[in-house]
């Protein structure tokens, strides 16, 4: 998720106090600063609230990367439920516009999963959590459905609506989504591209 520049690192005595803080994290997953990373990054959409995520080399699966929310020294758990982001959302408060309602579109539906794994709006060949290896005939299936999520305007409840393609489980499909003010999102329509497909998302975050 965010496979861009924008991360920043978090090392000496913050990296070790922040460590200490989570360690175990779900009562499972050890980190030490020998072998943990931890950087953060700002969302357009919070004003006092911030993305971490934490990677380890020891972990199993290798491709684990656990995120946080940070709010006033305050840690949310990402582990794939809503319930930790609509907290955030009320208390932060979330703050959706037309400019950054795309990325709260594409950090919601990553964050908050179905039973087989993230919803991700799938854009282009190049997000980092699209799958890496696909035979040919897969590859030009997806490179032939994906395209930008698109802002379609505001509904007559003061919805933002929006379209995307889907990456779910092996499947794609083309989604009508609006969101919330509050940061609620609600499918309205979806209609299937291309199903039982060889791969499926990859992006383990609990």
């Amino acid at each position: 998720m965010y496979n861009d520049d924008k991360w920043s690192p978090v090392e000496g005595e913050y990296l070790q106090g922040f460590l200490d803080q989570i360690n175990p994290i779900d009562g499972k997953y050890k980190v030490s600063a020998q072998t943990s990373t931890v950087s953060w990054r700002a969302l357009p959409f919070y004003d006092q609230v911030v993305l971490v995520q934490v990677k380890d080399a020891t972990w199993s699966p290798a491709n684990l990367v656990v995120y946080y929310l940070t709010e006033q020294g305050n840690l949310f758990r990402l582990n794939g439920t809503s319930p930790p982001i609509h907290e955030i959302n009320a208390k932060a408060p979330v703050k959706i516009t037309e400019d950054n309602v795309l990325e709260y579109l594409r950090f919601f539906c990553f964050f908050v999963r179905g039973e087989e794994g993230p919803f991700l709006i799938a854009e282009d060949m190049n997000n980092a959590d699209m799958p890496k290896t696909m035979d040919p005939q897969t590859r030009s299936v997806i490179e032939g459905t994906v395209r930008p999520a698109t802002y379609e305007g505001k509904n007559e409840q003061g919805f933002f609506l929006c379209d995307a393609v889907v990456f779910y489980s092996n499947a794609l499909f083309i989604a009508n989504f609006a969101v919330q003010p509050t940061g609620m999102i609600e499918m309205l329509d979806d209609e299937p591209i291309a199903a039982d497909l060889p791969i499926r998302v990859d992006a383990p975050i609990a």
